[in-house]
């Protein structure tokens, strides 16, 4: 990415978090970022193809860092655990706390833009993770199932309460060791359930 089209991402992306998508303007983003109207409109489009470009642009650098490749090197457990505790990273950054309470906030307003959101963001690590667990279950490392549907319940796991009490404000985003335990506890649920051996 140049560092023309970096740094007017990430001025809009400030102009977005702080006014929201509906009052955010391209003028104020350009005050912000320099450049003309007419270079925003022939790279994006329009308002809503700039916010699409912010959460292409986190979604890809969100992806690039979530292990798939040689995954037959690894075992589930360690896979899960290395995914879980970059996944919770990236929920808890400043930039996708600030996406995801712009798209919910905007969603009435704004179906395409939460669509968006939701396929760039959510729905591809959910495609990702999926991949993840048809190789396991190759494997047999796990019994079979629909493993889209397995993935919607791990990534659901590793937001937990966690990411909607920073969301909301409630609390500051969670140490690196409040972060670790979270990720260790939804991996062993998502393996082993919490019923005991007798149980079973």
């Amino acid at each position: 990415m140049s560092r023309r089209r970096e740094a007017l991402l990430q001025a809009a992306a400030e102009v977005f978090f702080e006014q929201g998508y509906a009052a955010a303007s391209i003028d104020a983003i350009i005050e912000r970022a320099g450049g003309s109207k007419r270079n925003i409109y022939s790279e994006f489009g329009n308002k809503q193809g700039l916010f699409a470009a912010i959460v292409t642009g986190n979604a890809d650098e969100a992806l690039s860092s979530l292990p798939i490749d040689n995954i037959e090197e690894r075992d589930l457990p360690e896979t899960l655990t290395v995914f879980g505790h970059r996944l919770l990273g990236i929920y808890m950054s400043p930039t996708v706390i600030g996406i995801y309470r712009l798209a919910v906030t905007e969603a009435n307003r704004f179906p395409d833009l939460a669509k968006a959101f939701y396929e760039q963001g959510p729905g591809r690590t959910t495609i990702r993770l999926a991949q993840i667990l048809e190789e396991a279950q190759m494997r047999d490392e796990i019994r079979m199932g629909d493993c889209r549907q397995l993935a919607d319940r791990f990534i659901g796991m590793i937001r937990d309460n966690l990411h909607l009490q920073v969301v909301l404000g409630l609390r500051p985003p969670p140490s690196e060791k409040e972060m670790r335990n979270a990720v260790e506890s939804a991996v062993d649920l998502f393996l082993n359930g919490v019923r005991t051996s007798r149980q079973k």
